[in-house]
């Protein structure tokens, strides 16, 4: 026999959902204590990445450069800066040239000038492996308020303007370095493809400090993913290995900043490519220069440099040393031209520049980074310089 299941009445359905709505909601805060959750929250977003600095131990030494593996890490170029200003603290700011792509920190263009200046002056690598203007604009802009009234050393590199591709002035879509930094929507970027919801997120990155300490803590600690992708990564090998699967992510924050290696394989005399770009130092390359009028890159760099100018900076811009030994000989008389455009525009803006000598051949590595020895000639050159000498002692 089938049992009868009697139907709730309609004056018990009743009663059931009243005793539903009685019983307390466990995430209903009052406004007191909604009010207590925010203080809590922007107390962290405030004050959290301060005391991390307090907490995180670093000390740069003189020669300091951001480490290529944390190139991104703009959160630590800016205390890195935020730690130079010292009165005779002058700023070197630029892309790799000034970084120096081939070299040792104490082998770079700044290095060579610090021992040449013995603590009259401290010259601040502030450069960053992988910059261009475009990017360079962002990464003062957004991150370089410390720089205001020092005294600036600005390298303009014409390598980006010799080629659409270079310049990001092609239609085609292209994977570039610092995407973050280029300018989201104020310049239209014909290379640059990102989305919406890319670009607002990036603009919002950079005028909330809190999102850059947490990049940072990603980049250093994190294999430079968040601790969700970290603790599911494999270890690249076939089959896969998982080894953070089991690890609480904050076990390996223990304050130990990333350092450049002792000895690195790509950088210095030992690597195998610090070696001169040719043994027979004759160029066959034919750039397409684009003119500065159209120049994405080049209008990047001029309001680089009303930006510093309108920040009380004492700029001087450094023109090079770009290899002209690699191009064509007709080649090179269009890097001229443009070389010369760059220089009468510098003068309409009384910017002080310095234009170094071109270098042997052999002490390129390529179109424009020098070797050890060339950024030794450099910043021998550059302080015996006497227009140079007046603007440091200006």
């Amino acid at each position: 026999m089938k049992q009868e299941i009697s139907k709730p009445s309609q004056s018990q359905r009743g009663s059931v959902r009243k005793s539903q709505k009685a019983l307390p909601h466990a995430f209903l805060l009052s406004v007191p204590q909604w009010i207590g959750v925010l203080a809590v929250f922007l107390a962290l977003v405030l004050f959290l990445p301060t005391a991390w600095e307090a907490w995180e131990s670093f000390d740069p030494e003189l020669n300091y450069r951001v480490p290529y593996e944390t190139s991104q890490d703009y959160w630590q170029y800016e205390r890195h800066l935020k730690q130079r200003t010292q009165e005779n603290d002058i700023f070197f700011v630029g892309d790799s040239v000034v970084w120096g792509e081939y070299v040792t920190a104490d082998a770079t263009w700044s290095a060579f000038l610090n021992e040449q200046a013995a603590g009259e002056y401290q010259f601040v690598n502030l450069a960053l492996n992988g910059l261009y203007p475009l990017a360079l604009e962002g990464l003062v802009r957004h991150y370089g308020s410390d720089l205001r009234h020092g005294k600036v050393m600005l390298h303009c590199n014409l390598l980006w303007m010799s080629s659409p591709s270079a310049d990001l002035s092609q239609s085609k879509e292209q994977v570039f370095n610092h995407p973050t930094l280029v300018p989201q929507f104020r310049v239209s970027i014909p290379s640059y493809r990102a989305t919406l919801d890319t670009r607002l997120g990036r603009a919002i990155g950079h005028q909330w400090s809190f999102l850059a300490w947490v990049r940072h803590l990603q980049i250093q600690y994190w294999e430079q993913k968040d601790p969700y992708a970290w603790t599911l990564a494999d270890n690249g090998k076939y089959p896969p290995a998982y080894p953070n699967s089991y690890t609480m992510p904050w076990s390996v924050v223990d304050g130990r900043l990333i350092s450049e290696p002792d000895m690195d394989p790509d950088r210095g005399m030992q690597s195998t490519r610090h070696k001169p770009w040719s043994d027979e130092g004759v160029g066959t390359q034919r750039f397409d220069w684009v003119p500065l009028d159209d120049s994405l890159q080049w209008q990047a760099f001029q309001r680089l440099c009303q930006v510093l100018q309108d920040r009380g900076n004492d700029l001087i811009v450094v023109l090079g040393p770009f290899n002209q030994h690699i191009m064509t000989v007709d080649n090179r008389a269009k890097f001229k031209a443009i070389e010369n455009e760059v220089k009468q525009w510098l003068e309409s803006r009384s910017i002080v520049y310095s234009a170094p000598k071109l270098l042997n051949s052999s002490l390129y590595g390529d179109a424009s980074h020098p070797l050890t020895q060339g950024y030794r000639q450099l910043a021998e050159s550059l302080w015996n310089d006497l227009d140079f000498k007046a603007w440091l002692s200006r």
